[in-house]
């Protein structure tokens, strides 16, 4: 029953993941439709926030009430524009990395949070770290590392940025912060209206900020296929793995999400390989392996007597 629970848990944590997958391949065609940094992530937001308000007003309709967040005890409140504020940064720091430096070195500083993840997560009592999580956040680890650095091109010339590095260090810290305060906090409010929270907050700032800056925020406008891919960004790769990611971070813990969100660098490759027909090479598809080997890693060692809740409620590991 436990082990089943953690099953459909990871399932939806790896399809969250697959969601935020095809954020490089969707920027990517955004950008040559005249969208920039700013833009794409607010239109993302927009689109994600609409989906959101649709499953918000559906679910209302059978019988789940929405939540007054000004009425949460004040910790919970304060932990939901935590978490709001820690999506925006998040987002802003690791665009603004990949405009002064190599896309994959800030990636590589990005994906260093399930690492941090778990170290807070250990700290704070919230969960153990286990020989097995440890083998599977390293191999998880490990394997990202392969994916990503073998998408990069010796003949380009790649050069170290340290403020991209460091921009992608900051949004991994603001990613911790996202997942350790989502896994604690505002447990009364369904995962869909928490995120439409989060992501109101990433748009509206977004917005502010692309009309002050001189932003393209009308590039959706140029036709259907700016537009279409802004709505396909924002459902699918913001308002429902978002919340996806949310559900599986209250069901298993932040640090089971975190080694399991690991897929979306493999997804992204992947897809750029399929629809920007970038070579996908041997040590890639290696990295593969080793972020799918952490996955069964993970499920395998999921204990019968393992504390699971329902999600939406989160549930503390004790040793």
């Amino acid at each position: 029953m436990a082990g089943r629970s953690v099953l459909s848990a990871s399932l939806i944590v790896i399809i969250a993941a697959s969601g935020f997958g095809l954020l490089g391949p969707l920027a990517r065609f955004a950008y040559d439709e005249g969208f920039d940094p700013l833009s794409f992530v607010a239109w993302r937001a927009i689109f994600g926030l609409l989906v959101i308000v649709v499953v918000v007003l559906w679910r209302r309709s059978r019988g789940v009430a929405v939540v007054n967040p000004v009425r949460l005890p004040r910790a919970d409140s304060l932990g939901l524009v935590a978490v709001g504020f820690s999506g925006l940064a998040l987002n802003v720091a690791i665009f603004a990395a990949f405009g002064v430096g190599s896309i994959a070195l800030a990636l590589l500083a990005f994906y260093t949070y399930p690492a941090f993840v778990a170290v807070v997560a250990v700290v704070l009592g919230h969960e153990r770290l286990d020989t097995n999580r440890v083998v599977a956040l390293a191999l998880a680890l490990g394997g990202m590392v392969l994916v990503v650095v073998g998408g990069l091109d010796p003949a380009t010339g790649v050069t170290v940025h340290p403020l991209g590095i460091a921009l992608g260090l900051v949004a991994a810290g603001f990613q911790t912060v996202f997942v350790t305060v989502s896994r604690g906090r505002f447990a009364s409010v369904p995962a869909e209206q928490a995120m439409g929270w989060a992501i109101f907050i990433t748009a509206a700032a977004c917005v502010v900020i692309t009309l002050a800056t001189g932003g393209n925020l009308g590039a959706p406008f140029g036709g259907w296929q700016p537009l279409g891919l802004a709505a396909v960004a924002g459902i699918f790769g913001a308002g429902i793995p978002s919340t996806l990611f949310l559900v599986g971070i209250r069901t298993i813990g932040g640090t089971r999400a975190g080694i399991l969100m690991l897929f979306e660098p493999l997804v992204g490759v992947t897809l750029a390989a399929l629809l920007l027909h970038e070579t996908l090479l041997p040590i890639q598809l290696a990295g593969g392996v080793g972020i799918l080997a952490a996955a069964v890693l993970l499920q395998r060692t999921a204990l019968p007597g393992e504390r699971i809740e329902p999600a939406g409620v989160p549930s503390v590991e004790r040793s």
